[in-house]
């Protein structure tokens, strides 16, 4: 599944994280699953977030991309993106996940890019849009997360994006 890329955060989010103590690029990953799966996480901001995941090794049994893979990967885009909206004071929770299969891919990288739809106080929701080498869309999917506050008695630094 190769080795783990260096995300791309905008500076002013390292910073504020940096501010807290928390090293975010040390800190971030795909999760236990999305590391599974191969996920990699390419940039990162609240505006936009890409990552990418192998197709080999999450096929269903014709041999095509798993649907929950690809809900795997545009929950955990979404969820990323809902949380650096959220910033420092927030904790990003799905709620709600769909997903439309166009095509099938059998081989190769997907990309996902996410891109927000809503992002509110309470709610951030994220379009993301998975599509093969050649550039066409295998699915679109919709996350919604929930913003919770964190919990500010707790000392931990705060966690990469729950789903």
């Amino acid at each position: 599944m190769g080795e783990q890329q260096q995300v791309k955060f905008p500076q002013e989010v390292i910073d504020e994280y940096a501010a807290l103590g928390v090293d975010l690029p040390a800190l971030f990953s795909a999760g236990h699953l999305g590391t599974r799966m191969g996920v990699q996480i390419i940039e990162a901001a609240a505006d936009r977030v890409v990552g990418t995941m192998p197709v080999e090794g999450n096929t269903q049994p014709y041999g095509l991309l798993h649907g929950g893979a690809s809900a795997v990967l545009a929950e955990t885009l979404g969820s990323v993106g809902a949380m650096l909206h959220g910033g420092i004071s927030k904790i990003a929770v799905g709620v709600d996940l769909n997903c439309t299969h166009h095509r099938g891919a059998r081989s190769g990288l997907v990309t996902g890019v996410a891109t927000p739809v809503h992002r509110g106080r309470s709610t951030a929701t994220y379009e993301v849009v998975i599509s093969d080498e050649e550039g066409r869309r295998v699915c679109t999917a919709r996350l919604t997360c929930m913003l919770r506050d964190v919990d500010h008695g707790n000392t931990t630094a705060p966690a990469p994006p729950a789903s």
